[in-house]
């Protein structure tokens, strides 16, 4: 048998020789997926009680006069300029902006070669969303603007290192915006701020191990220590983090996606038996109809457009539900297209391709009314058509619980119906007589759907849509949550969970020879209690920024200055490293981008994104001038440190000088992963098991599950309205590129209120006039102030705001059914002129007299 890479050390971190792609799938097959699928069972019943107690609204207005370190953006406006609404996304401008931030981040030269690599089978995975890349052609410039953006920062040749932060105290630092943060440079010296100290300082490495280790030893209990992961950290460190916290004795293991896609997880292992989607790009391209819920793909994921762009080009209808009628759901320029001569005029000339045939500006929070609505027309059609919509066949064969579905929804009234969703039942019928006759349906949708208060219900209902039409499991159909960044999926598949499996602690145990906890930990929401609490006492983070990313940011804020301990691996210095504990570490990492040269050589490390294919990350660039370290070497020093005896020190040195140590180990643990090096060497990577793509659902009784939903109906207050935090387009996720948001014509500033004009009147509100904004929760106010109020197209009652400015308005109490996601798509508000504005200084005396 030939050696594993692992053994061989020529092989370190080389692809395979082979010319053609022997694994992938062409147009109409399934891609071959190794061993049977693995079942992935959601727990949604913990086995210790979420903590339910009130946790008192924090008094968000004047934090900034409390504390000297800002938890929150500064208040200063950078200067709003409002332009009229893009209809097309793309096009010319998206190829301008790409190279402008390319250039002026790395250079010319850095950035190029930064781009010409990204996404590429030799290269590396765009460090942004989790769109998938071809199985077989790929273009030249095969990523899109946001991409072009986060590998841009990636490779900023600008350094933050020690002379930086002795310049900056963390209060001067928590003054500037997030976008001057992280334009500050690449963290470049591991730091730490000491007790007393209002600086970061430089500090050696095995001293920030020995600190991080004498920490965690000196709990009276592991379940004391938090460890938070980002969706941009690859498989292999990923597999070790939470390995790491296994081997000391804990499951406290939050991550971003508890507060972004838990609802999807949540929803489809019980019904499909997978919590991830069940289609590959080769379906969108075939589909007869795409309903795509939820989700701005024009700014969030640019490259679903091109994938869009063929299905139109192959005859598909795509319906588009959401509030806000986006750029990227109305018309697309394929920048592609410039290089084709036949299309090249017609991209420059014209208005691109119509993306949407009809589109439904549903309220916020009433997806569910729409997806029921649609329902009840299919079933009065088939009542009509007997055996022609519903698939009989399919439902008998496959399925359980149709009959208490089916009265579930034909007990709906339209009423209610139209109340909840705002759409009224002649719209809804234009979407039934769409799908009617169709079965190559697939359902996109992301966090506007996740982040609503029965976001796992209503994805119930897309299920039980798919099941209704046998529009699963077959080319063309199927199920589609679109991931937010680039590993989010890859690190749930690697263990990063609160609520780990029986079968995959036991495996962990025989492989590592150890007794792991089986107990639940904490999720994101349940951490935050905790270390608001003072139940914790050090928290981990592999990457992201919490304090900008969760809700209720001066909660999150006030638990971060109770730990004894924080921890931050990151790349660039972001909000979330200034709140700290008594003690704070501030430990620089490679980004995807940096060539990472170990022992054995050129490593690489993977990710799997949202269609399940796991594919190399091979770093390009030469990382800046310090002492940075990957995570994985990091992650090992923090192990071999912390846990001394307790484990085979040798295989974690092995696992730091040969990464393809990690993959023999998970190769071993998790399904699918079977000879894992060999497998991650051919080009374009492999596809994991996925049983719904086959109608193989490994639920609990071996069927795909209908679901019988409640169907709850919004109750405000006289003037309330409800508020739904959204990105702008010069941002990926917490991370601010520019204070631009193009398609939707801001430029300049970020604290901006988008609202219907009609509540504009209704309130005394002009445009550009400013506001503050209240949120309401089971009795209490939270208030923010100093936004803008912009007019906007979006449903009378609704209104919307960027994150993570709008995050203090966000309860932690208030979350989803099920997956305890924070409900950042349903937040009560109320709108007054501002009080601030017009201040004296005895009043701005007075504020902070009474809060001192």
């Amino acid at each position: 048998m030939e050696k594993s890479p692992a053994e061989d050390p020529s092989k370190a971190g080389k692809q395979e020789e082979q010319g053609a792609e022997a694994n992938a799938p062409k147009s109409g097959e399934r891609p071959d997926q190794g061993k049977a699928p693995a079942p992935d069972h959601y727990r949604p019943d913990p086995q210790h009680q979420r903590d339910e107690s009130v946790i008192p609204a924090p008094d968000v207005a004047n934090a900034k006069y409390k504390h000297p370190i800002l938890a929150q953006p500064p208040e200063a406006l950078t200067g709003l300029r409002l332009e009229e609404q893009q209809k097309v996304a793309a096009g010319v401008t998206a190829v301008l902006k790409s190279m402008e931030f390319s250039w002026s981040e790395g250079g010319m030269a850095r950035g190029t070669k930064g781009l010409l690599h990204m996404n590429q089978k030799d290269g590396f995975d765009c460090s942004s969303c989790a769109w998938p890349d071809p199985d077989h052609h790929r273009s030249v410039a095969e990523f899109c603007e946001n991409g072009a953006k986060a590998t841009a920062s990636d490779a900023d040749d600008k350094a933050a290192g020690p002379a930086f932060f002795a310049r900056y105290s963390l209060a001067e630092l928590s003054k500037m915006t997030d976008r001057d943060q992280n334009n500050a440079g690449r963290l470049t010296h591991p730091l730490v701020k000491r007790p007393g100290d209002n600086h970061y300082s430089p500090i050696e490495w095995p001293e920030a191990f020995t600190i991080i280790a004498d920490n965690l030893n000196g709990l009276d209990s592991p379940n004391e220590a938090v460890f938070y992961t980002s969706g941009k950290v690859p498989n292999e460190p990923a597999f070790l983090f939470q390995l790491f916290a296994k081997l000391l004795g804990t499951n406290n293991l939050p991550d971003c996606s508890n507060m972004c896609h838990e609802s999807s997880g949540a929803a489809l292992s019980p019904t499909l038996g997978l919590g991830k989607g069940s289609v590959t790009l080769n379906d969108i391209h075939e589909a007869e109809v795409i309903l795509i819920i939820g989700q701005n793909p024009g700014t969030n994921h640019p490259r679903m457009l091109t994938a869009l762009q063929k299905a139109k080009r192959n005859g598909a209808k795509i319906i588009s539900i959401n509030p806000l009628l986006e750029a990227g759901l109305n018309h697309f320029k394929n920048p592609q297209d410039f290089m084709n001569p036949l299309r090249a005029l017609g991209a420059l000339m014209g208005d691109g391709t119509q993306i949407t045939d009809l589109f439904l500006q549903v309220r916020v929070d009433g997806d569910m009314g729409v997806l029921r609505g649609i329902m009840k027309h299919l079933f009065e059609a088939e009542d009509r058509n007997p055996g022609q919509v519903v698939d009989r066949p399919f439902i008998d064969k496959y399925t359980t619980g149709f009959e208490s579905f089916e009265q579930n929804i034909r007990n709906t009234s339209w009423e209610d119906i139209e109340e909840v969703s705002g759409i009224s039942r002649a719209q809804l019928l234009e979407a039934a007589n769409i799908l009617a006759t169709k079965q190559k349906i697939i359902t996109c949708w992301a966090m506007g759907v996740t982040q609503q208060r029965q976001g796992v219900q209503t994805i119930q209902e897309i299920v039980n849509l798919h099941l209704l039409k046998g529009a699963i499991g077959k080319p063309g159909a199927g199920t589609c949550p679109v991931r937010g960044h680039s590993n989010v999926q890859g690190d749930r598949t690697m263990g990063v969970w609160e609520q780990p499996t029986k079968e995959f602690q036991d495996s962990l145990a025989k492989e590592f020879s150890f007794q792991p906890p089986y107990e639940h930990g904490y999720d994101t929401v349940e951490a935050i209690k905790a270390m608001y609490k003072g139940k914790t006492k050090v928290f981990f983070s592999l990457g992201g920024n919490l304090l900008a990313a969760g809700p209720d940011t001066e909660i999150i804020a006030e638990g971060m200055r109770k730990q004894k301990l924080t921890v931050f691996v990151g790349t660039k210095l972001n909000r979330g490293h200034l709140t700290t504990g008594e003690t704070s570490l501030l430990l620089p990492c490679f980004t995807h981008l940096d060539v990472d040269m170990q022992k054995s050589g050129h490593q690489m490390t993977s990710c799997e994104n949202s269609m399940g294919v796991v594919s190399q990350n091979k770093g390009v660039l030469v990382p800046l001038e310090g002492q940075m370290m990957s995570e994985v070497a990091i992650l090992c020093g923090v192990a071999i440190a912390t846990l001394g005896n307790k484990i085979d020190i040798a295989d974690w040195v092995a696992m730091t000088e040969n990464y393809d140590v990690i993959r023999d180990h998970i190769s071993r643990v998790i399904p699918g992963f079977e000879n894992f090096n060999e497998k991650l060497r051919r080009p374009g990577g492999f596809y994991l098991p996925n049983g719904p793509r086959e109608r193989k659902f490994t639920t609990k009784n071996g069927k795909a599950n209908f679901t019988t939903t409640d169907f709850e109906k919004n109750t405000l207050e006289p003037g309330q309205l409800v508020l739904m935090t959204i990105r702008s387009h010069d941002q990926f996720n917490t991370t601010i590129y520019e204070y631009n948001d193009r398609y939707r014509g801001i430029h300049g500033e970020r604290r901006v209120l988008f609202m219907n004009r009609q509540d504009m009147a209704a309130r005394g509100i002009e445009a550009k006039a400013l506001i503050d904004i209240t949120s309401h929760f089971k009795g209490e106010k939270r208030t923010v102030e100093k936004f803008v109020a912009v007019p906007y197209d979006i449903p009378q009652g609704n209104v919307a705001a960027y994150f993570p400015e709008a995050n203090p308005l966000v309860p932690v109490g208030s979350v989803a059914k099920v997956s305890n996601t924070p409900t950042s798509k349903y937040v009560v508000v109320t709108v007054v002129p501002t009080l601030a504005v017009n201040s004296t200084q005895e009043y701005l005396e007075a504020r902070v007299a009474a809060v001192s």
